[in-house]
This record gives structure tokens, C-alpha cells and sequence, in this order.
């Protein structure tokens, strides 16, 4: 192991980014997550990747229950450098609740506004900007999309441009 590859946990919440299409109900739903083929196609072949899955739930649907199922991961994780995938809508609130009790380790929020499965994705992106930033930023709670890092108090989702920005210039 690398000195600069510090030991990374990958908690799986869900969000758009492990959607698939089910020809079915024409519904986006989902099946497994794409997290492991994502690394294969960006060539992430580190061994210090810890991958977690905790629940795969679409974030509108997530309770203040899911939250504390969520800060709990992070919190019990041996690592310090953290990933949560979730899906954008909700990242915010769920950043939150794990920084009200979470303050020692590097924890970054990243999804996707495509799923992966779907050409033009910007998840593969996003998961490779979110290990860079999780092994390189100094303690706290991130977001982290389409190459911006954003504190967790300065940040929201404008859903008219699809994109994340900050409250605050």
C-alpha cells in the first residue's frame, strides 16, 4: 500500500447512479450495484478499497430512519476516508446527519444525475473524483459532483440546471 492510498471504505446507499431501466413498468429500479464494474472500467485495481453495501433506496424515499442506518456505517467504519454513494436529492440532508456526530474522519457524498447504466453517465466521473477527494481532503463531510467539492453547509442541488452549486459564493 501506498503511503498517499490511505485505507478507503465505499458505503452503498443507492441513488440514481445503480438505476437500471426495467423494460417492464418503463420505471428506473434497482437490481445490484454498479459499483464494482465502474471500478473495473476506470481501472481501480487498489486493494485498500473496502466496499459496503448498506441499503440501494432511492433517496426520496430514505427516513430519518435510513439516515441513522447510514451515519452509524460511517461511523463504526475502521477507515477514515469514507465514500457514501446517494442518490442527489437528498444527499444534503443525509450529510447532515452524519456530520452532527461524525467530526474525525474525511467523509465525501457522491452520486449521479444519469445512471451509469445509461450511456453519457456522469457517475463514472463523479466516483473517481469522489476516491481522489476522500484520500486528499483534511477531515469533515463533502459533496462531491462533476468536479466541484462542496461543504456539506454550502452546497444544493438546482434542479432546473441539474447541477450542484453552491448557497454561497
Amino acid at each position: 500500500m501506498s503511503p498517499t492510498s490511505p485505507p478507503l471504505r465505499i458505503l452503498l446507499t443507492g441513488g440514481t447512479l445503480d438505476k437500471v431501466y426495467d423494460e417492464r413498468t418503463g420505471n428506473l429500479v434497482f437490481s445490484r450495484t454498479h459499483l464494482f464494474d465502474m471500478l473495473d472500467q476506470a481501472r481501480c485495481y487498489l486493494a485498500n478499497i473496502t466496499i459496503e453495501p448498506v441499503m440501494l433506496k432511492d433517496s426520496l424515499d430514505m427516513t430519518e430512519a435510513d439516515r441513522s442506518i447510514i451515519r452509524a456505517a460511517v461511523a463504526r467504519a475502521p477507515e477514515n476516508h469514507i465514500i457514501v454513494t446517494h442518490g442527489t436529492d437528498t444527499m444534503t440532508e443525509t450529510a447532515q446527519v452524519v456530520a452532527a456526530q461524525v467530526t474525525d474522519k474525511t467523509v465525501v457524498f457522491v452520486g449521479a444525475m444519469i445512471p451509469y447504466a445509461f450511456g453519457g453517465s456522469d457517475a463514472l466521473f463523479n466516483l473517481g473524483f469522489a476516491l481522489a477527494s476522500a484520500r486528499t481532503l483534511p477531515p469533515g463531510v463533502y459533496i462531491a459532483m462533476n468536479g466541484t467539492v462542496f461543504d456539506w453547509r454550502n452546497v444544493r442541488k438546482n434542479r432546473e440546471r441539474g447541477r450542484f452549486e453552491p448557497l454561497h459564493l
